[in-house]
């Protein structure tokens, strides 16, 4: 290894999220000397939620940062340390150990990591999203939606989560709308069935062939309303941006009191890719699961997934929880074997130091 390593670590964490800030908390207090990687979205998707009501432990809710940065405490409290820092590549190195690459050069050597790196909510791009993204616009229903009871509310849309999101906030909207830039949903006939009955009832309406521009409001008041763009051709904003067809386009503001992006995640594996790793054909990573030990494993050994980086389907901050610490006890257990065999890494400090010793 020609790098210079800036130091050996037992356990590597990638990522600061809730999944990752509890598995700290349970690798730390098995004395397995934790680091945590912050990566580019530090304190994860939490970071974006004003306020968490459906956290277990906190009857009168708490917030996103707020929660996060008490993990962190607690984390820091039992030993783990946290570093700024984007992992730019993992990989396997022939003594059984694991070799992390940081983007500004940094490379750290690990027995074992836990990848929770989590999975970045896709966006739109529209003026005003930063600014209200946690103050009226969500990516996640289940999350948010009992916040904005009896207003209208407006999913942005086509497939299964669009359809399971709409048909979830009708239980506290006014309508739900589902904007669609397409004529046809992409969503599976049961979604779809599900969803038509809602509309059938009153519940939901559709807008084909509609898109989302902008959204209108602050912070202090949340969502006025929004520009939405249609054309009975479907993609609208393409066709706006055309001269040729710009005038066919209808533009028009829409009140409504919430908006949810429900266009999917991209799980953050890229700096996976040196290791071998199994993903699945949107990019998740694949864990063993089951039933028993070893749930968070991975193909590669010594190498364990937990939180929304492995979960496409529930995404919720209890279950993310759970799986890191999940992953931690998995990596202890792996780590505590190793170390039994006499196969955990040893840099030629760690050889200086038994020599001195002896």
């Amino acid at each position: 290894m020609t790098d210079d390593v800036v130091e050996h670590r037992r356990l590597i964490i990638a990522g600061t999220g809730i999944s990752g800030l509890s598995a700290a908390i349970y690798a730390a207090r098995s004395n397995n000397d934790p680091l945590l990687i912050e990566g580019d979205e530090p304190g994860g998707q939490l970071t974006l939620t004003s306020e968490v009501e459906n956290y277990p432990g906190f009857p009168e809710g708490i917030s996103g940062p707020g929660l996060i940065n008490d993990m962190k405490e607690q984390a820091t409290k039992f030993g783990a340390e946290t570093r700024n820092g984007v992992i730019e590549d993992v990989s396997k190195e022939p003594a059984g150990h694991f070799r992390v690459a940081l983007s500004d050069g940094d490379v750290y050597t690990a027995d074992a990591v836990i990848v929770a790196s989590g999975a970045s909510a896709r966006t739109l791009g529209v003026p005003g999203e930063d600014e209200l993204m946690g103050y009226g616009l969500s990516t996640c229903a289940t999350c948010d939606g009992a916040f904005f009871r009896d207003e209208d509310m407006l999913v942005v849309g086509g497939g299964d989560a669009a359809m399971e999101e709409a048909n979830f906030l009708t239980k506290f909207a006014d309508t739900v709308y589902i904007a669609h830039r397409r004529e046809e949903f992409r969503a599976e006939d049961v979604w779809i069935e599900r969803t038509m009955e809602q509309v059938e009832d009153g519940e939901i309406e559709l807008l084909l062939n509609t898109e989302l521009t902008e959204i209108h409001g602050s912070k202090d008041d949340g969502i006025d309303h929004v520009t939405l763009v249609e054309h009975p051709d479907g993609h609208p904003k393409e066709k706006l941006d055309d001269p040729a067809t710009a005038d066919e386009v209808d533009e028009y503001d829409f009140d409504v009191g919430a908006a949810f992006y429900a266009i999917g995640h991209t799980p953050n594996t890229d700096f996976l890719e040196g290791t071998g790793i199994e993903t699945d054909e949107d990019g998740y990573l694949v864990a063993e699961g089951g039933r028993g030990g070893g749930q968070t494993k991975t193909g590669v050994e010594g190498l364990f997934g937990a939180g929304d980086v492995v979960d496409f389907h529930y995404q919720q901050a209890a279950t993310a929880s759970g799986m890191g610490v999940k992953a931690a006890l998995d990596a202890d257990e792996y780590l505590s074997e190793r170390e039994r065999a006499g196969e955990l890494y040893e840099t030629e400090a760690d050889a200086d130091a038994a020599t001195a010793d002896d």
